[in-house]
């Protein structure tokens, strides 16, 4: 966690309470164990933000995005927080976000697209350990026409623990040619171990291409087998197709350094 803590002190501060930008020149922003704190985007701004959650408790973000903004949102859970984000989007503007769930957490995500042409994209990752319980609950709604989303949801556990997604969009009757995306995709390491997932569609217009879909599958045995054969451990080859699985989900954080470092606190924590 040290190194974590070293790149977000390094980065400017968002907030306590407000963070506005009006610039657009995105530049990087961090934000520690916020208790609420609200984003706002003006016509055109852009910016990148980082959220770190690492104490129990209660924290709320909420998001407005106007005209054209751009937003990078990066999520870090490492304590038990119950986390609510609220985003609200204008038209054309555009929002990514990557949540990573290193711990016992519950994250709530309520998209709001507001505005025609607006566009998210949501990708996360929760890896849970002993008796840990993971949640990441996404609620995507297209209120205009033209508006595009795409999630990918990737879970982990091991020993006694439980990590649940539940997913809806919405398609309100007036919003034509959305084109939504949706998929959860989760890997038990143990018996006991437990992954809930419940993607979802509501739609109430003709003009759309929504899909959704999910799996829950084991971990490749003969791909275990081939490198425990030539050495590593099985902790090892465990951690290395695993980092393989949610690589590719946790090296999309914003800030180039925070990727390798929670792939090796997620690569540390399976190997314990």
């Amino acid at each position: 966690m040290e190194r974590i803590l070293e790149i977000i002190g390094g980065l400017r501060k968002a907030g306590p309470e407000l963070f506005r930008v009006e610039t657009p020149i995105p530049q990087a922003y961090a934000a520690a164990d916020p208790d609420h704190l609200r984003v706002e985007l003006t016509a055109g701004a852009a910016a990148q933000l980082v959220v770190l959650h690492t104490k129990a408790g209660v924290a709320r973000l909420d998001v407005e995005l106007a005209e054209g903004a751009q937003l990078d949102l990066t999520e870090i859970f490492l304590g038990e927080t119950f986390a609510e984000i609220a985003l609200r989007q204008g038209e054309r503007s555009c929002c990514r976000v990557t949540t990573v769930e290193l711990s016992s957490a519950n994250a709530s995500y309520r998209i709001d697209l507001n505005g025609r042409g607006a566009s998210n994209e949501l990708n996360g990752v929760f890896l849970a350990t002993e008796k840990e319980h993971c949640v990441v609950r996404l609620h995507t709604a297209h209120n205009v026409p033209d508006c595009t989303s795409v999630s990918c949801i990737k879970g982990v556990a091991d020993d006694e623990a439980v990590g649940e997604f539940s997913g809806l969009v919405y398609v309100a009757p007036d919003a034509q040619r959305t084109d939504a995306r949706q998929q959860s995709r989760n890997v038990l390491l143990s018996e006991k171990a437990r992954i809930e997932t419940m993607p979802q569609l509501e739609i109430y217009a003709d003009d759309v291409k929504c899909s959704h879909g999910a799996t829950v599958g084991q971990m490749d045995s003969e791909a275990i087998l081939y490198m425990r054969q030539r050495g590593l451990s099985e902790a090892q080859a465990r951690a290395l197709q695993i980092e393989g699985f949610v690589g590719d989900i946790v090296r999309r954080c914003g800030v180039e350094p925070l990727g390798e470092a929670l792939m090796r606190l997620a690569a540390a924590k399976l190997e314990r």
